[in-house]
């Protein structure tokens, strides 16, 4: 079956970094695009970020310069790194797949406080 498993969550002040990490099994990784996408408790579920199986990528406006993704076929494995944290960037992040079926991950907790 297909499992997205995401880490790297947890506390940071403002102003800090983090990476997070997607391992992906089960689906055909080096051809799908993925996706990084986050949500506070009753709101909508925002898709932050994009990257395609080529490498291109897209981002929201509200992290664009401040996060980036990227991915290691290798590895399965899809990150965001996340820099010059602001407490309204605290949510659960989830990692997800773009285009085509959609399956997500269980989500990781950032909290972003001093």
């Amino acid at each position: 079956q297909v499992q997205l498993v995401e880490s790297g969550g947890g506390l940071v002040q403002p102003g800090g970094s983090l990476r997070l990490s997607c391992t992906a099994s089960g689906i055909s990784f080096s051809v799908s695009g993925m996706a990084w996408y986050r949500q506070n408790p009753g709101d909508e579920r925002d898709v932050l970020a994009t990257i395609n199986a080529d490498g291109s990528t897209d981002y929201a406006e509200s992290v664009k310069g401040r996060f980036t993704i990227s991915r290691d076929n290798a590895k399965n494995t899809v990150y965001l790194r996340m820099s010059s944290l602001k407490p309204e960037d605290t949510a659960v992040y989830y990692c997800a797949t773009w285009g085509g079926r959609k399956y997500w991950g269980q989500g990781t907790q950032v909290t972003v406080s001093s």
